[in-house]
């Protein structure tokens, strides 16, 4: 349910990718609630490197914090770990991804 409300605040007419403070309130919002973005499916994860993809396009430093929320993975069990680095390696491994976001999610990795 959380993950189709972000979705609805995105896709509101006052709602820009270019402003960082609507961008981080409304993707850190779902970031920060545990039960949606901890998914056991890792859809919350995918989710946010989706977003932190099309963020990183506009605004580099903003994607780049963002990236940090998947850097916590080795808090988590074994599943999730695995589920977050993978979106963490995708993130890495996206073409044009910018230096910021890319160094965040390659530190992350190592």
């Amino acid at each position: 349910m959380a993950q189709e409300r972000a979705n609805e605040l995105l896709g509101h007419p006052d709602f820009s990718l270019k402003n960082p403070n609507k961008c981080r309130s409304v993707v850190l919002s779902l970031a920060s609630n545990m039960k949606p973005f901890h998914k056991p499916d890792g859809s919350g994860y995918k989710w946010l490197a989706d977003r932190i993809l099309d963020i990183d396009k506009i605004n580099p430093q903003v994607a780049a914090k963002l990236t940090s929320k998947l850097s916590s993975f080795r808090r988590f069990d074994a599943a999730r770990q695995t589920l977050m680095k993978e979106q963490l390696q995708r993130i890495k491994d996206s073409a044009g991804v910018s230096k910021d976001t890319y160094e965040i999610a390659m530190r992350s990795l190592s």
